[in-house]
């Protein structure tokens, strides 16, 4: 089994198979669907996870919301790193 813990700036990621962001208009509110499941995702999240394309590396993906947001790229980074290697660890990402 491989160490899918590693995220670092130079992975390209995507959706592991069945799973899927999706936005509930009905309650406004962003989930990630996945085989017999799904979970609310908040915050600087959904703003990330739609970002994922399987092309766009780590490191592309902070420098865009460290750029739409104005924001220190270090503070950015911390952020997406921590959400993506969770993800990546419950196998709901991919590399």
């Amino acid at each position: 089994m491989r160490d899918q813990s590693c995220v670092a700036e130079e992975t390209v990621l995507s959706f592991a198979r069945g799973h899927r962001l999706q936005h509930d208009r009905v309650r406004d509110l962003w989930i990630v669907q996945a085989p017999e499941k799904a979970f609310v995702i908040e915050g600087s999240a959904p703003h990330i996870l739609r970002l994922l394309d399987g092309e766009r590396s780590v490191g592309d993906i902070i420098q865009k919301l460290a750029n739409e947001f104005s924001a220190p790229r270090e503070v950015i980074a911390k952020d997406v790193l921590a959400l993506l290697s969770e993800l990546t660890e419950k196998n709901v990402l991919h590399t």
